[in-house]
This record gives C-alpha cells, sequence and structure tokens, in this order.
C-alpha cells in the first residue's frame, strides 16, 4: 500500500503544484475550517470540482499556514485494490508510514468516502480517538445520510455548485473592462449556453458534458439504486431537463412514461439526491408544500441545454437566479393561478424575468405580498444587484 499513497500525496516529496484557477469562496471556507474540530463534508454534483478544491486546500496548509507535508493525508477512497480495506486502516498506514502519533494533528482528506460501509462510524471513531481534522467528499446526498446519526454535532456540510458566472470569467482567462461592458453580455450569454462544469467550460468538448452526463445518470442513478429499467431512468431525466424552471407533475410523467406515481417519485429522489436537479416547493402550509407541485431545476444549465438544446432563455436565466439564492431556502408563490419565482425563507420576494417585465397581475400580487424587499431580476445587471444585496460583489459585475 506504501507505493500507492506516495502516489496518493505527492507532496510528502518533492512536488512542482499544478496551476489552479482558484474558487476562493469555497478555499477560504475550507481552509478557515481547519482550526474546528467539526468534520467537513463536501458534496455536489460529479465532476463540479471537489477534489480538485481538496488539493488546493492541501496546497494552502502547505503555503499558507506552514503545515508540515508529511501531516497532512489525501485519498481516494474508491481506488481500485483499496476495496478491503477500512478507512482506520488506510489512515493507520499513513501514521505508520510518516512515523506520526496519533497525538500529532494531522489533516486527512478522504475522497468518495461513501464508497466505504460504515463509513459514518469510522470517520466518529477517527474523530474521537485520533487527533485528526476530516475533510470526507462525496458526490450523492442520500450516500452520505448518517442515518443512525452517528456524526452529529461533529459534521458541516459544504455543497460545491458549478462555476457561477464570475467564476466562469476566470476559468476562460476573461477580463473585461468597463469600456468594453458589451462584450460581458456577450460571455455571459456564453456562460448561459456552457453552464458552469469547470472541464467542460475549459475544454468546450461536447462529447465531455455528454460522457458526464451518461456517467452520473448511470453510476449515481441506476447502478447505485439497482434500477432495472434504464431506459425509463434516461427518459424520465430528459423530461426533467424539459421541465427545468416550471412545476412538475408526477402524475403526468408518470403517465407518458407508463411507470407508477410512487416510481416516478422516487426517480424524482434519486436525481435530487445526486444534485443534477433540484426542487422548489409551493409557498403555504405543510400540507399545500407537500400536496402541490415542486419547480425542478437543472443542476447545471450546461447539461440542461445539452439535453434540451438551448432554447427558453428565460428558464435558463430563470435557473441562474435560484443558485444564487438556493441557500436562502426559497419556494414559489402562486396564488389565484398568478405566479411569483421566489420567496426565500428571510421574506425577499424575488422574479425572474430575462428581458421582459411583470404581467399587470404579476405586478398587483408582488407589490401586496409582505416580504422584507421586492427584487425584480430581469438583466445581467438585475443579477449583479441581486448578489449584491445577498452581499456578494463579484469582479464580474463591477
Amino acid at each position: 500500500m506504501e507505493p500507492l499513497l506516495y502516489r496518493f500525496n505527492p507532496w510528502w516529496e518533492s512536488y512542482s503544484w499544478p496551476e489552479f484557477v482558484p474558487r476562493e469562496g469555497y478555499l477560504k471556507a475550507l481552509l478557515s475550517a481547519q482550526e474546528r474540530r467539526d468534520i467537513i463534508l463536501i458534496t455536489g454534483l460529479r465532476r463540479t470540482g471537489k477534489t480538485t478544491l481538496m488539493k488546493m486546500a492541501i496546497q494552502g496548509l502547505i503555503r499558507d499556514y506552514g503545515v508540515n507535508p508529511s501531516y497532512i493525508f489525501y485519498c481516494s477512497l474508491d481506488y481500485y485494490g483499496l476495496e478491503r480495506c477500512s478507512i482506520i486502516e488506510i489512515v493507520e498506514e499513513f501514521l505508520k508510514i510518516q512515523r506520526i502519533s496519533t497525538s500529532e494533528k494531522t489533516f486527512l482528506f478522504l475522497d468518495e468516502v461513501a464508497y466505504k460501509e460504515n463509513f459514518s462510524l469510522q470517520l466518529k471513531n477517527l474523530y474521537d480517538t485520533f487527533n485528526v481534522k476530516i475533510y470526507a467528499s462525496s458526490s450523492s446526498a442520500s450516500s452520505l445520510k448518517d442515518k443512525k446519526a452517528l456524526l452529529t454535532g461533529r459534521e458541516r456540510i459544504i455543497e460545491i455548485l458549478p462555476l457561477d458566472f464570475h467564476e466562469f470569467l476566470k476559468f476562460k482567462n476573461l477580463s473585461i473592462k468597463k469600456a468594453d461592458s458589451h462584450l460581458l453580455e456577450v460571455a455571459f450569454l456564453e456562460y448561459m449556453e456552457t453552464g458552469g462544469m469547470p472541464e467542460y467550460v475549459l475544454t468546450g468538448d461536447p462529447e465531455y458534458i455528454k460522457q458526464l452526463v451518461d456517467d452520473i445518470i448511470y453510476k449515481d442513478i441506476i447502478s447505485r439504486h439497482k434500477i432495472r429499467d434504464e431506459m425509463a431512468v434516461r427518459d424520465f431525466f430528459r423530461l426533467l431537463m424539459e421541465r427545468a424552471g416550471k412545476q412538475l407533475s408526477l402524475n403526468k410523467i408518470s403517465k407518458i412514461l407508463g411507470i407508477s406515481v410512487d416510481t416516478a417519485r422516487r426517480f424524482l429522489s434519486y436525481f435530487s439526491s445526486a444534485y443534477i436537479i433540484y426542487t422548489v416547493e409551493r409557498c403555504g402550509k405543510l400540507n399545500e408544500r407537500l400536496n402541490a407541485p415542486k419547480k425542478v431545476y437543472a443542476g447545471d444549465i450546461g447539461i440542461r441545454n445539452a439535453i434540451t438544446g438551448m432554447r427558453d432563455l428565460g428558464a435558463i436565466f430563470e435557473n441562474l437566479v435560484f443558485f444564487a439564492i438556493k441557500r436562502k431556502r426559497p419556494c414559489y408563490l402562486l396564488k389565484d393561478g398568478v405566479e411569483i419565482d421566489f420567496f426565500t425563507e428571510d421574506r425577499w420576494l424575488i422574479e425572474a424575468k430575462y428581458g421582459q417585465k411583470l404581467t399587470p397581475k404579476q405586478a398587483r400580487l408582488f407589490e401586496t405580498v409582505d416580504a422584507k424587499g421586492r427584487v425584480l431580476v430581469d438583466s445581467l445587471k438585475g443579477l449583479q444587484n441581486l448578489y449584491n444585496l445577498l452581499g456578494r460583489e463579484y469582479e464580474a459585475f463591477s
């Protein structure tokens, strides 16, 4: 095992770091957590850059915080050859190689931790008996669920989203001056087509995004949940992407696909757990939230466009607005057949209208709802204003 662990951890010897394109917000969150004891669970859609962010955090610990490289351990737990090894056995092998006692503080970066059975119990044991700071990742929310609550009070979750527009410009190495603000709109349209999967942004290879979709559907849905009807799953996903930004009726989808409503509900939960879609409930009392159709948003607009083609810019733009406010736990407002896209947990009323105005009925509802504030997001500049309200001012919007 020793040669393999050295390959996983080249910083133990002389090593030239690659040039990373930084994602400052996430990196700051990872590094600022190093002094706390809690376990950091890193999750999100497959290929959003979780492993790269781990490597950037390792580089930051060594370069900016002076941590001895020998005390930092990375391992990809889905690697062939490690199937029979427990997490604790692998960590103990690391300590043995580096001749480190369990009382000395080490940093563990455990990639795809959910591949190991009883990973929650093993992380708890490491937390309780070793002097470790643990960062662990997985691409599946359901796999990370701590069914026995073993990590309660010991863990925090960081979800990695696809690139936002600010990050997209950095990945494309675009720096646009105020005098050329018209080029910002051109870049934004490109972003609305490409989406935010890092490697796809860098390469623009359409085969990459198609292969990624296949990997997610097969590995995270069909194989993980042992589904036999592969075609039903793929057709269900196509319908989800077609409905991105709209209300989703499971009754209608079940009739179209010839599956039961319960099966459709399970499929929806599987795709949601894999972060390839998100759902938003209708605002209201609990029975209204549970019984009303949910609105669906794509986990990445580039993936959505690969399935449906780039059409309905309004729906794409609304998807981006959702990403901007996702952490504010929005619901959608529906009254007398009139809909407002988002009403956040802290009572911000938000409507996404790319290049359009509110209808008269929407305008009346927009003004009468008891809200902390109201935001009409109708353009890139409107998205800038929304980010500013949320305390996220990006260079791209300056």
